[in-house]
C-alpha cells in the first residue's frame, strides 16, 4: 500500500500531542495504524513485534535518554514486557519527548497495563475510512466503500477477496482474543460474530443468539463485551427518561465495518435497497471518528416510532439524527413522536447525495436536511 497522507488523522495526532506527550492510538487490526504513523514526518519508529526493539526498551531510562526531544512511535506496544512503565516514565520524566503508542485493543484489554496513565495521555480511536480518507485515497465511491469496507488494504483492492476477511478473522482470534481473553469455544465465538454482522444495526437480545452459538446467555453477553472492548462492534444504547412507553434496555449493535457485513452475507455487489443501512453504518462511523465518543444513542417507543441516532452534548438538549441515503425520502412521523416527549433540541436528516442543505418546517417542527460534513460541523460546534 502506498503511503497515503490521511490528513484528518494526522492533524488529530498533532493536536493531541500538543496537549499531552503520550498518545494512545488504537483501533482494529489492519485499520492502518502503522502506515499512519510512518506517514508522519520526522518520527523514530519502533516495531515492538521485533525482539531487538523489545530488548532496546528493557532499560527504559537509557532508551528514552537516547530519544530525548524526538517523536517516537511504539507500534504494538503491548508486546513489551513493561508497556505501562515505559509510557509512565516517558510522561513523567521526558515530557519533551512525544510518544505515540499503538495497539489493536484498548489499554484496559491487557493486564500488562497495570497503571491507568490517567491524566498522562490522550487517546485516539482509529476508525475504518471516513469521508476525508476517501478523498485522500482518491476514491469517493460510496458503493465501493460499503462493499469492500474501510480497512485500507481491503478498500484498495479492485476485486473482492473473501480470503482477506478469513485471514483477518484468524489473526484477530490468534493475536487479540487468545492472548488477551479466556475464550475457548472458537466456533461459538465466530458464529456470534457472523450473526452480529448479518444482523448489524438491529436491536440486540442475547437469548436470540445463545441457541445458534450453543452457549449460555451470560456467555453471549461476555462475547459482546469482548467485541466492544476490542472495537469490533459499536453498541448504540437506547435514549430514554425511563418512560413506560419507551424501549429502555435493548441496545442496537453495529459491526465495526460494512465489508464484514457483505462478507458474511456472501455479497459481491450491492442493490439500491442495501445502501440505506450501509449509509447509517457510515454515518455512525463518521460521528464516532470525528467526535471520538461512544455516547451515541438511538430512540424507540413501544408503538414502533424510532430515531436512528440521538446525541446529547454535555449540558445540552438531545440532537436527533435521521440517516437517508437519498434526499426526499424523509417522513416526520417518528421525529414528531420523539419531540412530543423531548421538545427542545435540533433535528437533522443527513443525506448522501445532497448538494446544498435546507430547512423545512413540519407543523412547527424545524428539520435541517444536511450533508454529512455539515452534520459533523454542527455536532462539533461550540455555539
Amino acid at each position: 500500500m502506498y503511503m497515503v497522507q490521511r490528513t484528518f488523522w494526522i492533524s488529530e495526532i498533532k493536536r493531541l500531542l500538543s496537549q499531552r506527550s503520550v498518545l494512545w492510538l488504537h483501533g482494529v487490526r489492519r485499520s492502518g495504524k502503522t502506515f499512519l504513523c510512518k506517514s508522519i514526518k520526522n518520527i523514530e519508529y519502533f516495531d515492538c513485534e521485533l525482539p531487538s526493539h523489545r530488548r532496546f526498551f528493557q532499560d527504559v531510562e537509557s532508551a528514552l535518554d537516547s530519544l530525548k526531544g524526538k517523536t517516537i512511535v511504539l507500534d504494538e506496544i503491548h508486546r513489551l514486557l513493561n508497556p505501562s512503565e515505559v509510557l509512565k516514565i516517558a510522561a513523567d520524566y521526558y515530557p519533551e519527548t512525544k510518544v505515540i503508542a499503538t495497539g489493536s485493543s484498548t489499554l484496559g484489554a491487557t493486564s500488562k497495563f497495570k497503571d491507568t496513565l490517567s491524566g498522562r495521555k490522550r487517546e485516539l480511536l482509529l476508525l475504518p475510512m471516513i469521508t476525508q480518507d476517501l478523498k485522500d485515497f482518491k476514491n469517493e465511491n460510496l458503493e465501493h466503500r460499503f462493499l469492500h469496507g474501510g480497512l485500507p488494504p481491503f478498500f484498495l483492492n479492485t476485486k473482492y477477496f473473501e480470503e482477506d476477511y478469513n485471514e483477518w478473522l484468524e489473526s484477530f482470534w490468534a493475536k487479540d482474543i487468545q492472548e488477551l481473553f479466556r475464550i475457548e469455544r472458537r466456533f461459538s465465538f465466530f458464529r456470534f460474530i457472523e450473526l452480529l454482522s448479518v444482523q448489524s444495526g438491529s436491536m440486540f437480545e442475547a437469548t436470540r443468539f445463545a441457541g445458534s452459538c450453543e452457549v449460555s446467555r451470560p456467555t453471549i453477553n461476555n462475547y459482546l463485551n469482548v467485541l466492544e472492548v476490542t472495537s469490533i462492534v459499536h453498541i448504540v444504547r437506547p435514549f430514554s427518561s425511563r418512560k413506560s412507553a419507551e424501549i429502555i434496555s435493548a441496545p442496537k449493535v453495529y459491526i465495526f465495518d460494512t465489508g464484514f457485513v457483505c462478507f458474511f452475507k456472501g455479497w459481491n455487489s450491492l442493490r439500491n435497497d442495501d445502501m440505506g443501512l450501509f449509509w447509517e453504518h457510515f454515518v455512525l462511523t463518521e460521528i464516532i471518528a470525528r467526535l471520538q465518543t461512544r455516547r451515541i444513542q438511538y430512540w424507540r417507543d413501544k408503538h414502533g416510532h424510532e430515531i436512528d441516532f440521538v446525541y446529547v452534548p454535555r449540558g445540552a438538549d438531545p440532537i436527533t439524527i435521521e440517516c437517508k441515503y437519498s434526499d426526499g425520502k424523509f417522513s416526520p412521523g417518528n421525529l414528531k413522536a420523539f419531540r412530543r416527549r423531548y421538545p427542545a433540541g435540533r433535528n437533522f436528516v443527513v443525506v448522501s447525495n445532497l448538494r446544498r442543505g435546507y430547512i423545512k418546517n413540519y407543523d412547527g417542527l424545524k428539520v435541517e436536511t444536511v450533508g454529512l460534513q455539515e452534520l459533523i460541523k454542527a455536532l462539533t460546534s461550540k455555539d
